[in-house]
């Protein structure tokens, strides 16, 4: 007989969080970093202990640079995954000062030859390696980069934050495979275009809702068209509302503590993650009219 399925579990304490939404310089990779650090001493100075940043923040998204010059936009990463630039040690320090992790999109060269769009995890020690690889690769991203072949999960305390980057969270799919995997945040660095508001704000509190967590979506901001990003940095709490969220333009820091009562409360409510049915995909029936 099928077992009842059992509650979710849930963190003791609250996280708090930060979602940048920021401007970075095509190529410029020291200097983004140098930038990168001093929006983390923002964040953790409000008391964040974990801290997102864009996607490609570090070379900033921009491919015809990235096409030009991947030497000078790239950060190497050893076979552990390991990552020793020294135009990052700004944000080591800033981190290691902060005891924060830090989530920032780099573009990545792996000893195998491979080139990826990379979230990188910055730990409190000021340690950087590569957290995770894009899995889903969008439109001219794919004549550059290979697409990541697994998901991953960041442990901060009890929290288990799932990593996704931009086009990623547009695929339910991948949402739903970091809540299985016990998620109780999604962390998104992103890089969404101007013109793109209305899916870049129901992507991703859809996910929050899909999958009863919290969302963090950082997003970059500025820039000159058809590289010209839209902002709209947010958090989303676990029934997808936005519980802070920055404009269109300009630079923003969004703090905000994940709080585990409101995520207890909101998988109780509502159950999807317990009441999904494990042959969702299965056979189907046809009607004809």
């Amino acid at each position: 007989m099928t077992q009842p399925p059992t509650a979710v579990a849930v963190p003791a304490a609250p996280l708090t969080v930060a979602a940048v939404q920021a401007e970075s310089v095509p190529g410029d990779v020291a200097g983004n970093a140098a930038s990168a650090a001093r929006l983390v001493r923002h964040a953790t100075g409000r008391g964040a202990r974990v801290a997102v940043l864009p996607e490609l923040f570090l070379p900033a998204y921009h491919l015809p640079t990235l096409a030009a010059d991947p030497a000078g936009t790239d950060v190497a990463a050893d076979a552990a995954g390991t990552v020793d630039d020294p135009r990052l040690d700004p944000l080591r320090e800033a981190a290691r000062d902060g005891a924060a992790a830090v989530v920032v999109g780099a573009a990545v060269r792996h000893p195998d030859g491979r080139r990826t769009i990379s979230a990188l995890l910055v730990d409190p020690t000021g340690d950087v390696r590569v957290g995770y690889d894009k899995q889903q690769l969008w439109s001219g991203e794919q004549e550059l980069f290979v697409a990541g072949d697994r998901g991953a999960t960041l442990l901060v305390d009890d929290w288990r934050l799932g990593l996704g980057i931009c086009y990623d969270g547009c695929f339910p799919e991948h949402g739903r495979a970091a809540a299985a995997d016990g998620a109780h945040g999604y962390l998104c660095p992103s890089g969404y275009l101007a013109g793109s508001e209305h899916r870049r704000d129901l992507y991703y509190a859809a996910r929050a809702l899909d999958n009863t967590m919290y969302v963090v979506f950082a997003n970059l901001v500025g820039g000159t068209d058809p590289w010209r990003f839209n902002g709209g940095a947010a958090v989303y709490d676990p029934q997808g509302r936005p519980l802070a969220r920055g404009a269109d333009t300009g630079e923003s820091v969004l703090v905000v503590a994940l709080d585990p009562e409101i995520l207890a409360a909101s998988r109780a409510a509502h159950r999807m993650l317990l009441d999904r049915l494990p042959g969702q995909g299965g056979a189907r029936t046809t009607l004809t009219a």
